[in-house]
């Protein structure tokens, strides 16, 4: 007999845990289409010509490809691969459907990805990634640059996380600052942004030392102005203003970096962002080579162990391995899984209730008809119910109900059926009480909006 476990590196969830992860979801959904973006799908595999060509290294190295049965009995290569981000998917999507596409194109993709991570506690080589992006066809103003801390704001206030701070810096006022100093090539420029990225992992110490150190060997009074520099944050609105307008004009590519960074900065009060939600951070970098401008990151203020929630950033050419259209954009991504798994270990989301709000127990089985037209009547009401098939003892019908969360039990017999009631019992507080057969749809549905607009709150 074979023993049943899960794969490494996968999150299976019992099922009162998996409607937190969905409602968990549906939040981050319902927002992304508050804001117009619009819906898109992309299969879990491409080929593997497409899916690679933006790839090289580790990400290579991460990637799993699919092989069918026979293509491996005739000793062929691998065509097909499984897609490791939502961003490579986007960019053939775009590039295939430009000429069908409205551009600026707003879409958003929440799906899951496969990434061949070591496993270990918290990494996971299946998750769902929630994206969105804004891609524009020969140019896109840095207005949308400012959208998405709007949305992030959205999604976050509503998801109940707590306090967050959404920190921002632009790659070009980064690169502008390291032309002042002295670093004017790009690769070792982006070797240095790397570094400066890990500054809130690593710590100031660590960095310092490896920027002066082998592979780098910058000067000391190089290294001290970079970390002078990139451990400014911001307190207010006002003082990141303060902070920008302090940079001087610089190289005209600082000069644009600060400009692009002071325009997101003064929509984010037109988009109603609460300035105590954003701050710049000019460490923030984003790995990732293809970032141009504008970044993110958003980080929990009382859980900051776990990291960046939410990042992204602007890229200036998304599909230039698939057509020749130049396709600037900007976007952001939230990694579902793992947020959900960090926000269940710091005790921040909890179990929910289940998503069945009534059961309908069973007297007896000559009364199945009527448990059938109760729950009937319940569910034309909106209400979620289910039906107990079998004549049980109601202690165990009732250990059923608490056990799976749900929060209203009905029962029908004999002596209802004469008193035209049912008997209604609460396993939140424990209270029983009686209602018409007539009235008692409209009542339950006042007291589990009720419920909702408390859970909410």
């Amino acid at each position: 007999m074979i023993k049943p476990r899960t794969t490494p590196g996968v999150m299976e969830l019992l099922p009162r845990d998996q409607i937190a992860f969905q409602r968990m979801l549906d939040v981050i959904r319902r927002n992304y289409e508050r804001f117009g973006f619009l819906p898109v799908e992309t299969p879990v595999f491409e080929l593997s010509e497409v899916l690679l060509t933006k790839t090289g290294g580790e990400t290579e190295r991460q990637v799993y490809f699919v092989q069918s049965t026979g293509a491996l009995e005739q000793g062929g290569q691998p065509e097909l691969a499984l897609r490791f981000d939502l961003t490579v998917p986007l960019a053939r999507y775009v590039a295939e459907h430009e000429h069908d596409l409205a551009f600026p194109f707003r879409r958003y993709q929440i799906q899951r990805v496969y990434r061949g991570e070591r496993a270990q506690r918290g990494r996971f080589r299946e998750f769902y990634q929630c994206d969105i992006d804004v891609i524009g066809k020969d140019a896109l103003s840095v207005r949308h640059d400012a959208e998405m801390p709007a949305v992030i704001h959205a999604v976050f206030s509503e998801l109940g996380v707590g306090p967050f701070t959404i920190q921002l810096n632009n790659r070009k006022l980064l690169r502008g600052f390291f032309e002042g100093v002295g670093i004017a090539d790009g690769e070792r420029q982006a070797l240095v942004l790397r570094e400066i990225d890990k500054l809130d992992k690593r710590g100031a110490d660590a960095v310092r030392a490896t920027l002066g150190g082998e592979g780098f060997e910058l000067a000391s009074d190089v290294v001290e102005r970079i970390m002078a520099f990139v451990q400014s944050r911001s307190t207010s609105h006002a003082d990141a203003l303060a902070r920008l307008a302090a940079l001087g004009e610089g190289s005209e590519t600082l000069a644009q970096g600060r400009d692009e960074l002071r325009e997101v900065l003064e929509l984010l009060k037109a988009y109603g962002v609460p300035e105590k939600n954003y701050a710049i951070n000019f460490s923030i970098a984003r790995g990732l080579d293809y970032y141009t401008g504008t970044v993110y990151e958003t980080t929990l203020d009382e859980h900051p162990q776990i990291g960046s929630v939410c990042s992204g950033g602007r890229y200036e050419n998304l599909a230039s391995h698939y057509t020749k259209s130049k396709l600037p954009g900007v976007g952001i991504s939230i990694g579902a899984t793992r947020l959900f798994w960090q926000l269940r270990e710091a005790g921040i989301v909890s179990t929910a209730e289940s998503s069945v709000e009534v059961m309908v127990g069973l007297v007896d089985d000559t009364r199945l008809p009527d448990s059938l037209d109760i729950a009937r009547r319940l569910r034309a009401a909106g209400i979620n119910a289910e039906v107990q098939l079998e004549a049980k003892k109601l202690a165990k019908q009732f250990q059923y109900a608490d056990r799976a969360g749900i929060r209203f039990v009905i029962l029908f017999g004999d002596e209802e059926a004469e008193r035209g009631v049912v008997k209604v019992k609460d396993l939140k507080s424990q209270e029983q009480f009686e209602l018409t057969r007539d009235e008692m749809a409209t009542a339950l549905k006042v007291e589990l909006e009720q419920q909702r607009a408390m859970g909410a709150r």
